[in-house]
């Protein structure tokens, strides 16, 4: 699979990367960055997956999070995938939370969105084997975040496949989507409706029903201008009814943003650096 460089930037003692690539999950080009820290110049590192949140791209994060320090202090790489397919003939909706820019890391299965919205097998399956190929980083240690509704990717997918993800974490995930109109609708579009197929896709269900294996960290800014929408009290009651390991902390005074995000996120690698070895 030939991989297209973008840009390649000196950040902190690592590298900052660009990249684009054919996709056969989503069938149009796909752009995701790759922070790579010093450590990984002398053999292969752990490697964490950020997933953004509704409008954003491959961009938002690797400018707005600040994660390269703390990356590359704790000696792992971190990648930004995009959000969703993009381009001519890709399916699109004026709305800003559904359609390009709003993937919800599933495989729609309806029309007209399923030649492209292919999310979860792109993000769980091919560009895993891609970076992992490519770059100096440990498939055997991965661990996963997002924000909002990468969130709700980084909560589903770890709990999905424990085997693969050594590690989880969530900044603000749409916590409940099946009972919320950030889920709700998308679902509806993406994957029809048969509600069967939306529990897959919900972190409180999840929870409920199989939780994860290692700890989990979930930070929730207390005045979040989306709580109604994010839902964390089920997410919350989920964990606390299954004795799940881990925190879920309420942090005074955040709002949705990346302000927000790039606040703790020295706290989400380091938990992950910890957990990866």
């Amino acid at each position: 699979m030939s991989l297209e460089t973008i840009s390649e930037n000196r950040s902190f003692r690592g590298t900052q990367g660009v990249y684009r690539h054919r996709s056969q999950a989503t069938g149009t080009d796909m752009t995701f960055a790759v922070f790579l820290p010093e450590a990984a110049q002398l053999g292969k590192v752990p490697v964490l997956w950020y997933l953004s949140g509704l409008t954003c791209t491959h961009e938002n994060a690797m400018t707005k999070a600040a994660a390269q320090q703390w990356c590359d202090e704790a000696g792992i790489a971190i990648v930004f995938p995009d959000t969703s397919p993009r381009g001519e003939g890709v399916a699109n909706d004026e709305a800003y939370d559904l359609g390009q820019g709003a993937g919800f890391y599933v495989n729609a299965t309806q029309d007209p969105w399923k030649p492209h919205f292919r999310m979860w097998d792109y993000v769980t399956e091919e560009l895993p084997a891609l970076v992992c190929d490519t770059f100096a980083v440990d498939p055997e240690a991965m661990g996963i975040t997002g924000h909002s509704m990468g969130g709700h990717g980084a909560l589903t997918i770890a709990m999905t496949h424990p085997d693969r993800y050594r590690s989880v974490s969530a900044f603000a995930p749409i916590a409940n989507p099946t009972e919320s109109d950030w889920g709700r609708k998308q679902f509806s579009a993406y994957l029809g409706e048969d509600l069967a197929t939306w529990r897959a896709h919900d972190a409180t269900i999840l929870m409920t029903e199989r939780g994860y294996p290692g700890e989990v960290l979930i930070d929730q800014g207390s005045t979040d201008q989306f709580l109604d929408l994010l839902r964390p009290e089920a997410l919350a009651h989920a964990m606390m009814a299954r004795r799940q390991p881990g925190q879920f902390r309420m942090q005074p005074g955040f709002d949705h943003s990346y302000w927000f995000v790039q606040s703790l996120m020295e706290d989400h690698v380091l938990w992950h650096a910890e957990r990866l070895g």
